[in-house]
């Protein structure tokens, strides 16, 4: 089910809907007069992105306001102790996902009763039809726990290599220009406006130098930083035997710090993807953000697809500035991000690459 959910055909029907919630999320940080935080706001674009885009849900922006603020209080507490206590973290856990799976349901039983003006089949779509071509209608509480998988899926790690990027740009303005040429040189970008229809899923897949920009965020700002696995036979490493069922942890962070493929590991280099170097190429497990082997993460294209989507807005149409002396210091836990969720002011743009010193409600412009 989940491998038609990000198929090339699921992805080419999703990304218009990603680029319009993109769109619309970079007007409102470029409108609003003071920095925004963009770990923060990034956590808002991906939930949105699930919730509108991935599931379809057409929840309004006030409502989705209130369901962010109460997932969010679900995956601040959901590694919490189990100890079942008033007012521990384990309790507020169960508190916020039993509200949230309310909100789901209500979501979910007015998508089914609504399906006018649907032009793309999105996640929820498919996990409905895949489950009445096996014979078997699934549940309202399989749904709602499908349902918040994916939106798990699709929530934090994003918005963690969200705000690697934008750090990335601000740090490297070169990388950003270059990204720009390329986009004009394939004809995306022309006088500072990204050309109608050019946004297709192989034009960019075709973007190589955007490709590269991608790897290099992921692989020094991996969002996690490792994953388990079951020994399914007994083995030997480094004259350590590792018993049959035993769960091990492999760690994606260490992985790409030592691997002897990469050169000066530290430097934000996205030419050492490029043609003559493909750093990534030179053995199976070197470069693994998304994890390897048969479990590797099955959202990494879409994953991969919004960060370029992303990328292609912010080097278009955006222009934003540091709102700090000097930049953050990073943290790990729970996920790759700023400690102080990175402050940076935006502004927009208008076709000639001008800054646009107002925003307006008239702005605020498509909504999904």
């Amino acid at each position: 089910v989940f491998s038609k959910i990000f198929s090339h055909e699921a992805l080419e029907s999703y990304l218009p809907k990603i680029q319009l919630v993109i769109k619309d999320t970079l007007r409102a940080w470029s409108s609003n007069p003071e920095p925004i935080n963009v770990y923060h706001e990034a956590q808002k674009l991906t939930f949105r992105m699930a919730i509108r885009v991935l599931l379809g849900f057409r929840i309004p922006d006030e409502e989705l306001g209130r369901l962010f603020e109460v997932y969010q209080q679900f995956v601040e507490n959901v590694f919490s102790l189990p100890m079942d206590l008033p007012f521990s973290g384990y309790r507020r856990g169960i508190r916020a996902r039993e509200t949230l799976q309310k909100g789901l349901e209500k979501a979910i039983q007015e998508k089914l009763q609504n399906t006018q003006g649907k032009d793309y089949a999105d996640a929820l779509d498919i996990l409905i039809e895949s489950g009445k071509e096996h014979g078997k209608e699934l549940t309202m509480q399989e749904l709602k726990d499908g349902t918040l998988e994916l939106i798990f899926a699709a929530y934090a790690t994003t918005a963690s290599a969200s705000t690697s990027l934008i750090m990335q740009l601000l740090k490297h303005p070169r990388v950003l220009e270059k990204l720009r040429e390329e986009l004009r040189s394939k004809g995306i970008l022309h006088n500072g406006c990204i050309c109608e229809g050019s946004l297709r899923l192989d034009n960019i897949n075709g973007l190589h130098y955007l490709d590269c920009v991608i790897k290099e965020v992921l692989r020094l700002f991996t969002p996690i930083s490792g994953g388990y696995r079951t020994v399914l036979q007994t083995f030997e490493l480094d004259g350590f035997q590792i018993p049959k069922g035993w769960s091990v942890m492999y760690s994606i962070r260490d992985t790409h710090d030592t691997a002897p493929v990469f050169k000066d590991v530290d430097v934000f280099d996205p030419d050492r993807f490029g043609q003559g170097r493909s750093e990534d190429k030179d053995g199976r497990f070197h470069y693994l953000p998304f994890g390897g082997g048969v479990r590797t993460c099955l959202g990494k294209h879409l994953a991969k697809l919004f960060l370029k989507a992303l990328a292609i807005e912010l080097a278009s149409t955006s222009h934003f500035e540091l709102a700090t002396r000097t930049f953050p210091k990073i943290t790990l836990v729970p996920v790759v991000h700023p400690v102080d969720g990175l402050k940076v002011k935006f502004f927009g743009l208008d076709s000639n690459q001008n800054e646009i010193l107002t925003g307006t409600d008239a702005m605020l412009g498509a909504t999904v």
